[in-house]
């Protein structure tokens, strides 16, 4: 049971994440997550390992190995409860069966165990889950154009995410965010993102930490008029996110999208008609018709 859990909770999401499956990051990890698995199950290799069990059968669990399979499934299962994404929810399945093997290795064997957690290491520094790459409408900003863009027009409004391309979390938010943007965006109602963990002064400019503990990261921040309006999660006095769900109902009902929507299409309509009053086709005026030659010497001989 302890194994089918994770098992049948990726198969319910199967379709939605096949494209991301061949990708060589997802390869790994799935290969990695299930090394104690085959290596306890594989004829020839497990025979030469150890066991507990009382019938001595060294290609089964034995029921310590049960217990912690069991008890990480629970924690899974946990997690999943609170994730939004497919990639959230895959990803807690990789890394929790990362920690499952590397417990199980260890208690098999220490030199296992530290050639498995050595692997583990390698990846996390070498290997970065794949960026979202899907359509989106949002502008990305710098340090440099930021401010310039949340000033120019005083009646667009800005939802702009202060993200970090290192943090699991905004990753995660990346296709939530993306849809949002498809769905709501128009002349007057525009998202943007800016990179804080490259841009590290409009962290401070802004107020939002990059630190892990913190847990600021993903901040959703609405701006109107250049200013500050609102911003999701909100900072206790201590500097420290008050738990919040990024959730694509939680920010169309926090942020009122759909009220702003109704507003900006307005905006929009008045400056379409703005504009094509401004390019009218403009009556050319008639231009007086020359007098003829013989009307010209009927003319002098009046005088």
């Amino acid at each position: 049971m302890a194994l089918l859990t994770p098992l049948f909770a990726f198969l319910y999401h199967l379709p939605q994440v096949y494209k991301w499956l061949l990708k060589p990051y997802y390869v790994a990890s799935l290969f990695m997550s299930i090394a104690f698995l085959a290596i306890r199950k594989t004829p020839g290799i497990c025979d030469h390992l150890s066991t507990q069990r009382e019938d001595g059968n060294p290609c089964d669990f034995d029921w310590r190995e049960v217990e912690i399979l069991m008890f990480l499934s629970a924690i899974v299962m946990m997690k999943n409860r609170r994730a939004i994404t497919v990639e959230q929810h895959v990803g807690n399945i990789i890394l929790f069966s990362k920690v499952a093997n590397v417990i199980l290795f260890f208690r098999l064997d220490i030199r296992m165990g530290l050639l498995y957690l050595t692997l583990c290491l390698v990846f996390l520094m070498t290997c970065k889950p794949p960026l979202y790459m899907g359509p989106e409408y949002i502008k990305y900003f710098s340090d440099k154009t930021i401010d310039d863009e949340l000033e120019k027009d005083g009646r667009v409004t800005w939802i702009v995410e202060f993200f970090a391309n290192w943090s699991p979390e905004c990753q995660s938010f990346a296709s939530v965010y993306a849809d949002l943007s498809l769905k709501y965006n128009c002349a007057g109602l525009k998202f943007g993102k800016v990179d804080i963990g490259r841009y590290g002064e409009v962290s401070k400019r802004y107020k939002v930490s990059t630190s892990p503990l913190s847990k600021q990261l993903p901040s959703l921040v609405l701006f109107q008029g250049g200013k500050e309006v609102m911003r999701r999660p909100q900072v206790d006095k201590k500097g420290r996110a008050v738990s919040w769900t990024f959730t694509d109902e939680n920010i169309i009902r926090e942020f009122n999208l759909n009220e702003l929507y109704q507003k900006s299409k307005k905006l929009n309509k008045k400056g379409e008609k703005a504009n094509l009053s401004a390019f009218d086709p403009v009556p050319e005026e008639e231009e007086p018709e020359q007098p003829t030659a013989e009307e010209n010497q009927e003319s002098k001989k009046d005088k």
